[in-house]
């Protein structure tokens, strides 16, 4: 008997779905390291900022795990945290200050993708429940895209102001 998903779908993709992933995969090297690179520079940037309270990115040498991310990373990922200073309110007007950051819910695409969960994803837990969690209430999610780091930078610098 055949599965439903062969039945209703087909056991293939599609040529030209086909065709889009091997698009994207020949490339998927180039645009890795062009997120990562792009996500060390934000990461240097937040650490030495004045509103920001700490910064998590296993390339930075101030991260709890960065010798072991040395030895098992080649490049660090686009994904980031932050978290501002002046708890809550202040990281959701940084949010709703970015520019070219997308506030979204994903982890990521080419496009750079900011979050507070705090106040969305993990809202409903409540404070205590995010405390013991790890989420605390001033920390912004950060995906770093394909855009220019110093636009990026800038835009983060920018809506920082308003924290």
């Amino acid at each position: 008997m055949r599965h439903a998903g062969f039945r209703n779908m087909g056991p293939t993709i599609s040529p030209f779905n086909a065709w889009l992933c091997l698009l994207g995969l020949e490339s998927l090297s180039l645009r890795m390291k062009k997120h990562s690179d792009n996500a060390m520079a934000i990461a240097k940037f937040l650490e030495k900022h004045p509103k920001v309270e700490s910064v998590s990115y296993p390339g930075l040498p101030s991260h709890r795990q960065h010798e072991l991310a040395k030895r098992q990373m080649s490049a660090y990922s686009s994904m980031l945290s932050f978290n501002v200073k002046g708890g809550l309110d202040a990281a959701r007007r940084v949010i709703n200050d970015l520019k070219i950051a997308v506030l979204t819910t994903h982890l990521g695409s080419s496009q750079t993708v900011a979050i507070q969960p705090a106040a969305t994803t993990h809202w409903q837990l409540g404070p205590e429940a995010r405390a013991k969690g790890g989420i605390p209430d001033n920390m912004i999610r950060y995906s770093a895209g394909l855009e220019d780091a110093q636009d990026l930078i800038e835009d983060l610098d920018n809506a920082l102001k308003s924290a």
